[in-house]
Parts: structure tokens; sequence; C-alpha cells
């Protein structure tokens, strides 16, 4: 799909001097490095369809299998930020494919694993790839290609191969498992060695930056995003109260107010406050954490409902959820079309008024609701205004930001659309479960009492009804703290987001072409 987008991409048309390469190569810039976005996007839903083929297979615990998520989660969310920095200080492109080599090769350990052991230690590493190929992905689109028409429409392609890229996991994840859950990662070796073979072909190094690693800021920051991560997805395992959360949340939290007081006052710090501290880039950073939060909603829930009350296969699950990677993939489009055109809160705002929409429209689905006349117009909506959310998002984010501190400011985007994701699992699941087991209490207490003991079937069917009753009721009701956060976002965007159109057509620094 990165492929066919990135054809479409125009050809700039604006002078190029005696550094730049050939505009012929732009195209070919692009597709390298959406290939590695993807690759790393598609990685956090595609391994959630294998998970019980890998249980089965390593003999791995219950209580031990969300490990096998739950590590990655852990190891690409807290190194994030210094993996951006790294960007900034050594290089975006060796950064880069030193992410994509890391992730490459721990996807190679992880389809040959034979343990619990070699598979944990497999996704670990394959988070701290993602963690110094993501951030480093999104800064060279921002050096690379010219404000204005060529980033508009390249940050189109980007941001629906990142808006995608989960819906592609779990088709993918379906039809791979169906053969062998060790395809699941098999699949990264190609594009992986591809995209670090040609990224050294074509994409130019940034030179080093000035100043020094911030130690002190790195560690903090590590130790905090993670335990903050930690803390969130215990969570939404167990509660809000339960003692481990409160204490790694307590922790994540102390050490993230110490990493902000130690970046207030080193020479060279890991996060400069002068990129969040932007207006235009604040209120993008905190719309994604909100939107990320809502989002994940219709992939957990639906992911649940298509299987469980629909009875899909793992593989039809997949495809039902490709409508939704392309209403993402034209919206992108449209969205890189009209930001040249329309002030970016007004795309955004619009954008999320289609995603609350199609999420309310998840709030009537009942166990008697079918595919294509409850599910499909919804996923759609949904997907159309996601698209058009996070094209001029993900410029805003990176606008006016100085070229050495690009990769940290993108950095900081991917941070939050993690840290949002979480705080959405943690707080959705913690919703969703209360309504349950109160919809349980209720439907339990209506069931006919004495008279003639029911049958082994007539139990069984009630236990169906009650727990598919159950699970869309609870599922609606996150569905709609969903819509409420994507609307909040989007009256946030309207209210705080005041960049032009016409400014993001020129960000103040010369971007850095390849050569």
């Amino acid at each position: 799909m990165s492929s066919t987008a990135a054809v479409r991409l125009e050809e700039p048309t604006g002078d190029f001097t005696s550094h730049d390469a050939p505009p012929r190569r732009l195209g070919l810039a692009l597709f390298v490095i959406c290939a590695a976005q993807l690759m790393i996007v598609l990685d956090g839903t595609i391994v959630n369809i294998a998970l019980p083929h890998i249980a089965t297979d390593l003999a791995f615990s219950q209580a031990n299998l969300q490990w096998v998520v739950t590590i990655y989660t852990l190891a690409f969310g807290g190194v994030l930020l210094l993996g951006g920095r790294l960007g900034d200080l050594y290089g975006r492109r060796r950064m880069f494919v030193w992410g994509v080599v890391l992730f490459t090769l721990a996807s190679l350990v992880a389809g040959i694993a034979q343990n619990e052991a070699m598979m944990l230690g497999a996704r670990a590493v394959q988070g701290l790839g993602g963690a110094l190929a993501a951030p480093n992905a999104l800064a060279l689109i921002t050096t690379t290609f010219p404000a204005g028409k060529e980033r508009n429409r390249a940050m189109g392609v980007f941001a629906a191969m990142s808006g995608a890229g989960a819906a592609i996991g779990l088709i993918l994840g379906g039809a791979l498992t169906e053969v062998d859950w060790r395809w699941n990662f098999f699949i990264n070796l190609p594009i992986g060695v591809l995209v670090a073979v040609f990224a050294q072909r074509i994409l130019t190094e940034s030179e080093d930056g000035r100043g020094s690693l911030d130690i002190p800021g790195a560690i903090t920051s590590i130790a905090g995003l993670s335990a903050l991560v930690y803390g969130l997805t215990h969570a939404a395992s167990t509660s809000w109260g339960d003692a481990t959360t409160v204490t790694y949340l307590a922790i994540g939290a102390a050490l993230l107010v110490a990493f902000v007081v130690i970046e207030t006052r080193v020479a060279h710090p890991l996060l400069p406050m002068r990129i969040p501290g932007d207006r235009t880039r604040g209120t993008s950073y905190f719309v994604m954490l909100v939107v990320g939060a809502g989002m994940f909603a219709m992939f957990y829930f639906l992911g649940i409902y298509i299987q469980n009350i629909l009875g899909y296969s793992p593989l039809k699950s997949g495809l039902a959820f490709l409508p939704f990677s392309v209403g993402i993939v034209v919206a992108a489009q449209v969205a890189s079309f009209l930001i040249a055109r329309v002030d970016p809160r007004w795309i955004s705002g619009a954008g999320a008024a289609f995603a609350t929409l199609g999420m309310w429209g998840f709030t009537h689905l009942t166990p008697q609701s079918t595919y294509a006349a409850n599910l499909l117009p919804w996923i759609v909506v949904l997907a159309f205004g996601l698209g058009l959310i996070f094209v001029p998002l993900t410029l805003t984010a990176v606008h006016g930001v100085a070229h050495e501190d690009s990769s940290v400011a993108s950095a900081v985007l991917n941070t939050m659309q993690q840290v949002g994701g979480t705080i959405g699992l943690a707080t959705l699941s913690t919703i969703f479960v209360n309504n349950l087991n109160d919809k349980v209490a209720e439907l339990t207490a209506k069931l006919p009492q004495g008279g003639p003991a029911p049958s082994r079937e007539q139990v069984a069917a009630a236990r169906k009804l009650i727990a598919d009753e159950a699970f869309t009721y609870g599922a609606s009701r996150a569905y709609l703290v969903a819509a409420i956060m994507i609307a909040v976002g989007g009256v946030i965007t309207l209210v705080a987001l005041n960049v032009r159109h016409k400014e993001l057509a020129s960000d103040g620094a010369a971007p850095a072409h390849m050569g």
C-alpha cells in the first residue's frame, strides 16, 4: 500500500540547490521511510492474533503471556525520547538504520523462539529497535521534503501508513497465523533488509548535532515513561486502586517531574522545553494523546465483538477492518490536498467531528447487529475522520522545529500516541468491566426463579445470551467515553491550534535534502 501511495507523490516543482538530490529520488525516499514505519506500526496488532498459538507452542503460562505485548510496549514507549535525541546528535539516518536492523534481527529471533525467555528477550529488543527507528523516520520526512506541497503530500502518505498499519496488522495476523504464527515475525525480515539497504543508498545522513547526551535526563525519562506505561497497563488488567498500579503510576509521575526539572537546568537537555512549550506543537501533542486514547476502543472492543459475537474467524476479522485502512488512506490524501488551502484546525476539527460520530455509532451495536448494516458504515466514518486528524496534526507537531531538534520533536509525538493508547486501554477497560458486571447482575436477577430445573443446554444458552448482552453494553459505554475524548480533542484543536496554512509552507529552516 505504501508503494501505491508513494507513486502518487508528485515531484517537487521548486528550485533545488547544488546539494539537493535529483527530484526523482524523493519518491524512493518516501517509500523507504514509510515501509519502515508500516513494519513497526503493524507489529502492535499482528502479534495479538498469534498469542494463543504462541502460548501453546512455547508453553507460556497465562500470567506470562501478556508480557509478549507488555515488554514490547515498555521498551518502545520508554526509549522513544532517547531514540529521537540520539538521531539529532549522532545522525538520523544512522539511528533509523540501526533501529530497523535491531528490529529485524529481533524479529528473526522471535520467529525461531523455543521458550518464554527467548521470545520475551526478542520482543524487548524489537521495542528498542522501534524506538530508534520511529522518531527518526518522521524526522527524515521533515528534513528531506521542503515545507509546503512536497512535505504535505509526504506527510499524507506517512500518516496513512501510521493510521492504517494497525488494521493491516490484523489482516496480516489473521492470514499468517492460519499458516504458522512464526510468520508474523518472519514477515519483517525481507522488509527490514530492503529498508536498511536502500536507506543507506537513498537517504542522506544529517550532520552530527551540537552538545552532548543528557544522561540524567535519559535515565529519568526511560524509567519514568516505563513505570507510567507499566502502571497503566497493569491498571487495565487489574484496577486503578491496585497497589502495584498505584505504586508504578506514582513512581512514573515522580520520575517524569524530576525529568522536567532536569531538562530546565542542563545545558544540553534531552528534550528542550521549547519543543512542547510552543503553543502549536503543545496543542498537537496533547490532541494526539487524547485522540489516541479514544481510538483504542475501536480496535480493542470491536476486535473482540467481531470474533466472539459475530463469530468471525481471525482472518475474516482482519478483513473486516480493511475498510478502515482504505478510509484512512483516502482521508489522508484529502487532508494533504486541503492543508495548502485550509488552516489545520478546520481540517482536524472536521475530522474530529467525523470520528466522534463514527465512535458514537458503535454505541448502538447489539448481539443482533450485522456487519454490513450496523458496523461497516461507522468504521468508514471513523476512519475518514481520523485520517483528517492525523495529517494536519503530524505537520503542526513538527512545525517550526530547528533541524537539530527534529528527531526529538518527532519522538514526543510518538510518545504521546503510545502513552495515549495505553491510557485509553486502562480507562476504557475499567469503564467496560464495571458496566459489564452491572449488566450481568441485572440480567441474572431477571432470570425466572423456581419451576422445573433448566436443562444443560438451556443453562448454556442463557449464559451465552447474558455474556453477549453484557459485553455489548459494557463496550457501548466505552465507545461513548471514547467519542467524548475525541470530541474534546476536536474542541481543543479548534480553540488552541491557531497556526495558519500559509505558515506551514515555510517552517523557517532549510530542509536537509538528499545528496
